[in-house]
């Protein structure tokens, strides 16, 4: 089952905050959380359902009861005084979002136009697996607002597939890359490495078979094996072997390379895009602490210096956003210590995005030596960025804990 939610303060049932000052002077992004799934993946620990685990509600009112949630939102937002802002980014995840029909997605995205207006050029992406959309769904998608489509290829070679509990054919990714590209959408594919029993040479065939589907954008995740899932048990019973530290920093320099090459530019440290304006604008936005509301079960919400998620099961959600309560679970308010951890920690991920001013100053102090052992990039340095090299990338989280330190 999906893990547990963060303990943190009780959500009130109207849902008002209090907003922080400059609340509203950020991009402002909406986030849907769609919880359903064929088939449970053995390494997943995502709050997804299917439908044997869906007691008490029905995957096709599930349309209905987001846009209640939106429709509620907006209301909330104007009574606690959050200046509205239209939508920049819009990104629809799961769980695999295609699952519902194409038409309930468009008509989830038009709620949101309805109620707080796109901007013109907005991304909007949805989640989907290879063996869940075909040219009809994809078409419905892009007349309904949706640009960018980002497919769960995760590798290319069957056995590492099967260890991972992934059911679509390999065979079937560069057609509905195809098929996206003639509706002219973006397309990402996301893969993972590291997965046990995976060889170096399985990775990089995973690695030619994305390329040569031409993406505009490849995420290349390294897997964590998650205590509580199928996969979690197998690796403590002994039935899999644990991912191999030595090995996933190879399959990341193998990536970061063979991307390269292609013509793909890091721009996170799991993200590459064929140049800036096919990077995800929607995760680049979670990275720079703009404000989202996230719509769906256990989806996280940030706005105006609050922060919090919504209950787990869609039977719980659907109770709470019929009655006109508020779904959250839990929140929590943003404190000035807690703002400038998170800072760190996501801008650091992200080229360029950290400035070194920004640093307090014996983290400032700390930078000279970081560039000294090759982690940070000197020249990125000159012009007050902290940008990670290679190495530092492979060791972002040390580098990170150094500049907190």
């Amino acid at each position: 089952m999906p893990s547990a939610l963060p303990i943190a303060d009780p959500a009130p049932a109207d849902g008002l905050v209090t907003p922080a000052p400059g609340a509203g002077d950020v991009p402002f992004g909406v986030y849907v959380h769609v919880p359903f799934c064929r088939v449970r993946c053995g390494y997943c620990d995502f709050n997804t359902y299917t439908a044997s685990e869906l007691r008490g509600v029905r995957r096709d009112d599930y349309a209905g009861h987001a846009v209640r949630e939106i429709e509620w939102a907006a209301g909330v937002l104007d009574r606690s005084g959050v200046p509205r802002r239209p939508v920049s980014t819009v990104f629809f995840g799961g769980g695999t979002p295609t699952m519902l029909p194409a038409s309930d997605l468009a008509m989830i995205l038009r709620a949101i136009d309805d109620t707080w207006g796109i901007v013109p050029g907005a991304e909007v992406t949805t989640e989907a697996n290879p063996d869940s959309v075909d040219s009809d769904s994809l078409e419905t998608l892009r007349a309904g607002g949706f640009t960018r489509v980002s497919y769960g290829m995760q590798s290319a070679v069957p056995q590492v597939l099967a260890t991972l509990d992934r059911t679509h054919d390999p065979e079937r990714v560069p057609l509905v890359v195809d098929l996206a590209k003639q509706q002219g959408l973006d397309v990402s594919l996301d893969l993972i490495y590291s997965t046990p029993g995976e060889s170096l040479a399985d990775w990089r065939t995973s690695l030619d078979a994305a390329l040569a589907c031409e993406p505009d954008h490849v995420s290349a995740y390294s897997l964590i094996v998650e205590d509580g899932t199928a996969m979690g048990r197998m690796v403590a019973r002994g039935e899999l072997p644990a991912p191999d530290d030595d090995l996933a920093a190879d399959m990341y320099e193998l990536a970061d390379q063979v991307l390269g090459d292609a013509g793909y530019s890091w721009y996170e440290v799991s993200n590459w895009a064929r140049g800036s304006a096919h990077a995800s604008r929607h995760n680049l936005s979670y990275w720079k602490g703009h404000d989202w509301w996230g719509v769906g079960p256990g989806a996280h919400s940030a706005v105006a210096g609050t922060r919090w998620w919504n209950v787990k099961h869609p039977a719980a959600y659907a109770n709470r956003v019929l009655s006109g309560e508020s779904p959250a679970a839990g929140r929590e308010t943003l404190d000035d210590e807690t703002r400038y951890v998170e800072r760190v920690l996501l801008a650091a991920r992200v080229r360029g995005e950290l400035a070194t001013s920004e640093l307090r100053q014996e983290a400032r102090g700390r930078v000279a030596g970081l560039i000294a052992r090759g982690l940070v990039d000197g020249s990125a340095a000159v012009r007050g960025r902290v940008e990670l090299t290679l190495q530092g990338r492979l060791l972002a989280d040390a580098v990170v804990r150094e500049l907190l330190d």
